[in-house]
């Protein structure tokens, strides 16, 4: 091998850890900040200056996914006018603004405001993300990059569920928000050194396209791609609300299930251990055989692990189907962005991402809600079990609608690409 290639291939290598490392951290702030509301859920319930019912604490941790899928829309237009790095720094730079102000915020509706203004900066952060990594990484590895990427976001619900056990009983639920501020000072200082530009973006302000030629948003709505992303966007409106109907309302299920406080705390954090391993272990197969089959495979699990919840049994047992439920449901969205990455062109990419999750925030939205309504009924306990399974089961059919693999795949950027990153 010559010289110049063996530099090639290192410079490539280094900027796809580079790329994975940093998103890897973008993303398990991104899951804290989320996941740390469902955490907090029980503590907002008993503060009395509040009063807050569960049906509006249910509304309120819709409130971020409402602006999560403006935000998810907004990037997924502008990435390609901007670039993606610039909106990664943005995003994050408001999302840690916005949980500051949670920390301070001095009534129910001005945290829900902040709440929502937040949403705007963590929608941005998901697509922005895995189009980078899916970008960065190597063909061969790309499912695997990004489930190592995205095992970041339950990497940060667990974290938000310890830290929840270990400060909230002395300081109150406000220190939680505090710690969602950190990547002000941690981690945009490191994207601003170290994050490359996309090499797409590069290449397409470069050369601008031809007469007819469509980028972004005008691409995606063409007709080979837009029956696949709107497939790809009800898909994912079935995977987030399970991803966060669970993480908001899971600790008070099992609570209203006869378990204590702090045994429901550690249920969401075997989901968030569930989900994080099982998708690292099982993304390599969906390199070698397809996205499809892993994907049907992982929201069967969901729905089977959720419905045999509703029976009582030994607590392991518990235990170990709520870290199957994890990897059914928070592993199928990272199988389901995988997905999407590795279907669209780099060119749309970024857009279909941003367009897929923004569509599906609508379960997202769904999900919080949906799980206050549940709570807040007269259903017998078992019910707050089955109605999260059904759309699990929903999800798993609509999988086979999906295409069957990648129509376009991309090399991992060269070195002249790198260089000029």
């Amino acid at each position: 091998m010559k010289p110049e290639d063996v530099r090639s291939r290192s410079a490539a290598s280094r900027s796809e850890l580079t790329v994975l490392g940093l998103c890897f951290a973008v993303i398990l702030f991104d899951g804290y900040d989320l996941i740390v509301y469902g955490a907090v859920v029980p503590a907002l319930l008993q503060y009395q200056p509040w009063g807050l019912t569960p049906t509006e604490a249910g509304m309120i941790g819709s409130y971020a996914l409402i602006g999560m899928l403006v935000g998810a829309l907004v990037a997924g237009a502008v990435t390609d006018l901007v670039g993606r790095r610039k909106v990664l720094l943005i995003c994050v730079s408001w999302f840690s603004l916005a949980m500051a102000a949670c920390a301070l915020a001095p009534s129910a509706e001005l945290f829900g405001l902040f709440r929502l203004l937040g949403g705007l900066g963590l929608g941005g952060v998901m697509p922005t993300a895995i189009a980078l990594t899916a970008e960065y990484s190597a063909a061969h590895r790309r499912s695997l990059n990004n489930a190592l990427m995205f095992s970041g976001y339950p990497v940060g619900g667990i974290l938000s569920a310890v830290l929840a056990l270990a400060l909230m009983p002395e300081f109150g639920f406000r220190i939680m928000f505090w710690i969602g501020a950190l990547p002000l000072v941690t981690v945009v200082p490191l994207l601003w050194r170290y994050l490359p530009e996309s090499t797409s973006y590069l290449a397409a302000k470069a050369t601008p396209a031809g007469p007819g030629a469509k980028r972004g948003v005008a691409a995606l709505f063409t007709r080979r791609h837009l029956g696949p992303a709107a497939l790809f966007a009800v898909t994912s409106f079935f995977g987030l609300l399970l991803v966060y109907g669970l993480n908001t309302w899971l600790p008070q299920i099992m609570k209203a299930a006869g378990y204590p406080l702090s045994s429901s705390l550690l249920f969401l954090v075997m989901m968030n251990v569930g989900a994080a391993a099982g998708s690292v272990l099982v993304a390599p197969i969906g390199d070698r055989m397809g996205m499809r089959p892993v994907t049907a495979v992982t929201f069967t699990a969901a729905a089977l692990s959720i419905y045999l919840l509703s029976s009582p049994t030994a607590a392991w047992v518990m235990y170990v189907l709520v870290a199957v439920a994890g990897f059914g449901t928070i592993g199928t969205q990272i199988m389901v962005n995988a997905y999407v990455a590795m279907h669209f062109p780099p060119e749309v990419r970024a857009t279909a991402l941003g367009w897929t999750l923004g569509i599906g925030r609508l379960g997202a939205v769904v999900g919080p809600t949906f799980g206050g309504f549940l709570l807040a009924s007269d259903l017998a306990t078992e019910w707050n079990f089955y109605a999260f399974a059904i759309p699990a089961a929903v999800g798993a059919l609509m999988v086979f609608l999906l295409p069957k693999g990648a129509r376009a795949a991309s090399p991992a950027p060269d070195a002249a690409a790198v260089g000029t990153a």
